[in-house]
C-alpha cells in the first residue's frame, strides 16, 4: 500500500534536516496545513513524542487582527545558529503526564535559562507550563539563579490550575527530526533535533 506524503510535511523535514531552507513564506504555509491536517484528523501527538532537547529553528510572531478579527501571523524567520535557543521536555515517568521545561538561550558568552514545570494531558496536544526558575552565567560562570514568578502563580500552584490560566504550546507535528506548535499568543514555532544549547 503505497501512502503520499503531504507537501507539509517535506516542507518541515527539509527545514529540519537540510541546509538548504525553504522560504518563510512556505515555512509559514507549510506550519499552518501541518497544524490544520492534524485537528481535521484529531491525531494525538504522545507526550514521549516531545520529550529530549530540540533547537528552536523557525518562529513566527503574531498580531492581533483588527479588521477580522483573529491572529495575523508574522512573516517568520530563522533563528541563526550562532545564537541558539533550545527548548528540553522531561517527565518524571514513562507515563506521567507531568514533567519539567528548560528554555535557554545562548548569545555569546551569556547563558540564560529559564526552567519550570509542565503538564502535557493530551487533550488537544496541549502543553501547559510556567517558568518558576532563572539561571544566568557569564563565561561558564552562574553570576545570578534564583526563583521568578510568572504572574500570579507559583510552582505549588500549578497543578491546580487549568490549561486556560496558564501559558501553552499546542502542538501539531513531530517527528524524530523535529516537533512545531502554536503558542498561546497564536505564534508558530519549529524546533529540530540537532547540536543544542547544553
Amino acid at each position: 500500500m503505497n501512502t503520499i506524503t503531504p507537501d507539509f510535511v517535506n516542507i518541515l523535514e527539509r527545514a529540519a534536516q537540510s541546509k538548504a531552507r525553504p522560504s518563510t513564506a512556505e515555512m509559514v504555509e507549510a506550519l499552518q496545513q501541518a497544524e490544520i491536517a492534524t485537528k481535521k484528523a484529531k491525531l494525538a501527538i504522545p507526550f514521549a513524542s516531545l520529550i529530549g532537547e530540540w533547537r528552536l529553528c523557525f518562529a513566527t510572531g503574531a498580531s492581533k487582527d483588527k479588521k477580522r478579527g483573529g491572529i495575523k501571523l508574522g512573516r517568520g524567520y530563522y533563528l541563526p545558529k550562532f545564537t541558539p535557543a533550545s527548548i528540553t521536555f522531561t517527565r518524571e515517568t514513562d507515563s506521567s503526564i507531568e514533567g519539567t521545561i528548560t528554555n535557554q538561550l545562548l548569545v555569546g558568552s551569556i547563558h540564560i535559562q529559564f526552567t519550570g514545570p509542565c503538564r502535557y494531558p493530551g487533550k488537544k496536544n496541549l502543553l501547559a507550563f510556567d517558568f518558576t526558575e532563572i539561571q544566568i552565567k557569564v563565561f561558564g560562570t552562574t553570576v545570578y539563579q534564583g526563583k521568578i514568578r510568572s504572574g500570579k502563580i507559583g510552582s505549588r500552584d500549578f497543578a491546580r490550575l487549568s490549561v486556560a490560566n496558564l501559558p501553552f504550546f499546542g502542538f501539531f507535528w513531530a517527528s524524530e527530526s523535529g516537533i512545531a506548535a502554536r503558542g498561546r499568543g497564536g505564534g508558530l514555532a519549529l524546533w529540530v533535533k540537532d547540536e543544542v544549547v547544553s
